[in-house]
């Protein structure tokens, strides 16, 4: 019984050294999307940044689309998640929609390049997949906030899922210019567009930058 739980344990280890290995990887590939787009993932490079050998990182990922997709699915899989907690929260649909758009614009403009990588950059079809997946996620954030809206009378009664897909493509049309890698601007500069973003996805859902029809 006792080695049997020792060979368990070992076991055990084994298999959170791999994964804490497996996280090691995925870490250093995401922070080379982060300094340098899609074009920064290349295998050897991410397995240098890890620490590993080339070989190692091919034994998790077969290729670099597949290593590539992980990262969007995790990385919009957080921002997703920052935005349901939004939703989630106790206050006025307004309110909510107004800190879940100026929630993902902050957090894009601070990450810039990764946020353009997991939006806009040209990736592999595999990637593209998974992007739209992420949109549609956002935007049924989005759209159970514009049905509470609906139903408490602050919104029109537009149809919700319609609407919150506007505004997903809205704010994220406006990001991609200001968030290329050849773009700088300031603090102020990105006050401002978080401002004018919000703005505008509040007169179009609820007919004033107040939140008054």
């Amino acid at each position: 019984m006792i080695r049997g739980t020792v060979v368990y344990r070992r076991t055990e280890n084994a298999s959170q050294r791999l994964a804490d290995k497996r996280a090691k990887i995925l870490k250093a590939a995401r922070d080379l999307v982060a300094d340098g787009g899609w074009a920064a993932v290349q295998m050897d490079h991410v397995a240098a940044a890890a620490g590993v050998a080339t070989g190692t990182v091919y034994r998790y990922w077969p290729s670099k689309a597949d290593l590539c997709v992980e990262i969007v699915a995790t990385v919009s899989a957080h921002e997703v998640g920052v935005v349901k907690a939004i939703a989630d929260e106790s206050g006025s649909p307004v309110e909510k929609l107004s800190s879940a758009i100026r929630a993902f614009a902050g957090r894009a403009l601070r990450g810039r390049r990764l946020a353009y990588a997991l939006i806009a950059q040209p990736a592999d079809p595999e990637v593209e997949a998974v992007r739209l997946e992420y949109r549609a996620q956002l935007a049924h954030c989005f759209e159970r906030m514009l049905r509470e809206g609906i139903m408490r009378g602050v919104f029109p009664r537009l149809d919700p899922a319609v609407a919150a897909a506007c505004i997903v493509g809205a704010f994220m049309e406006a990001l991609i210019g200001p968030l290329a890698p050849a773009k700088g601007t300031g603090s102020r500069a990105n006050q401002h567009l978080i401002d004018q973003i919000t703005h505008f996805c509040l007169r179009a859902s609820v007919g004033s930058a107040e939140g008054k029809p």
